[in-house]
């Protein structure tokens, strides 16, 4: 962020951008959310236990980051969702897991599919259980596992 305000004041002695948006943009980089986000990232950076490039690492925490403050807007509490088990699959992705250092989590909601029709899922929100099988501190892969063996609502 602070190299990102560097350029923002270099394009301003440039005189290139107009000088509004360039400091419309510099509030929203000094801001206080903005500074939230980069402290999330942070945490998050530290904690991701990824053996690879270093931008897989950063691709990984970038997720994480934006799925823990989708987490943190609306539904806060533990709940039930119940999804109709079809041929079309149950209409999310997830992401995490205990070889990640990470919980699980919900990825991406198709658009169109059983989970974006029923409502009760979005991105961000944690995955407990599937079935009553908790999936706290279990491997993606075992996660994915009981996903796909769900039967039923």
């Amino acid at each position: 962020i602070c190299r990102a305000i560097e350029l923002l004041e270099k394009l301003q002695r440039s005189g290139e951008v107009p000088p509004q948006k360039l400091q419309a943009l510099q509030r929203v980089l000094q801001s206080e959310f903005c500074n939230a986000v980069r402290e999330v990232y942070e945490h998050v950076y530290e904690t991701v236990d990824i053996s690879s490039s270093p931008e897989v690492r950063a691709n990984a925490t970038a997720k994480a980051t934006v799925a823990a403050f989708a987490a943190s807007e609306g539904h806060s509490h533990p709940r039930v969702v119940e999804l109709p088990k079809t041929e079309e699959g149950l209409g999310f992705n997830i992401m995490g897991g205990k070889e990640q250092n990470s919980p699980i989590y919900i990825s991406r909601i198709i658009p169109g599919g059983i989970a974006d029709r029923h409502g009760g899922l979005k991105r961000g929100d944690q995955l407990l259980s599937v079935n009553g099988v908790s999936v706290e501190g279990e491997h993606h892969e075992k996660a994915v596992e009981l996903l796909k063996a769900a039967q039923g609502k």
